[in-house]
């Protein structure tokens, strides 16, 4: 399956067969993560593979009781590597580890209005999330060539993700991927036609 293939053909997923994904086909997705282009090309990522079954019941509770966290065979864990950006990110993870700055969308809705540019540190954490994102997605199109199906979570609580998983503050969890082989073939949903997404 080619990528415009791949592109075509996603879709989220979140009923999955009871099957094992084989650990060299993980690996694939983690490699294609591992190519993805990023800022400065830093890779400002880590991933957790939970294949437990315990924590992925905990990753479950701690995605507001989303089934198929817990369901899907492997959720794989992507975070941001804060340490990636060497001399230039130490306010940050000072930041980071002492609690006082924690990623999310509200943060970047800040950054976005503020006038006059951003401190350092904002760069940092908005650059890290784009990177994971763009890795998540290499992931998300090589695991539906591979005839897997994954589904983008948000919606969970991270500090409890990271408390689950012991997960150093450096390396706050960004995005849960549930990854499997599906057990549905949902419809496309609907999506904006090319001219309404032209300026």
């Amino acid at each position: 399956m080619d990528v415009l293939e791949a592109i075509h053909r996603r879709r989220s997923i979140r009923r999955f067969q009871d099957r094992e994904v084989p650990q060299e086909t993980i690996r694939e997705l983690l490699e294609a993560a591992r190519l993805a282009p990023s800022a400065s090309n830093l890779q400002t990522w880590k991933f957790k593979v939970v294949t437990d079954q315990k924590l992925r019941r905990k990753l479950r509770e701690a995605a507001f009781d989303q089934k198929f966290v817990e369901r899907a065979p492997v959720v794989i864990v992507a975070c941001a590597d804060f340490s990636a950006f060497g001399e230039r990110s130490k306010r940050t993870l000072e930041l980071l580890r002492s609690g006082a700055v924690k990623p999310s969308l509200e943060m970047i809705l800040r950054f976005l209005r503020r006038e006059g540019g951003a401190d350092l540190e904002e760069r940092n954490l908005i650059s890290a999330c784009i990177n994971v994102s763009i890795a998540v997605q290499n992931m998300v199109l090589a695991a539906t060539s591979l005839g897997l199906g994954t589904c983008w979570v948000r919606a969970f609580v991270p500090e409890k993700v990271a408390e689950i998983l012991s997960l150093p503050p450096e390396c706050p969890p960004l995005i849960l991927l549930p990854v499997g082989y599906p057990r549905e073939d949902p419809e496309p949903r609907s999506r904006k036609s090319l001219e309404e997404i032209l300026l």
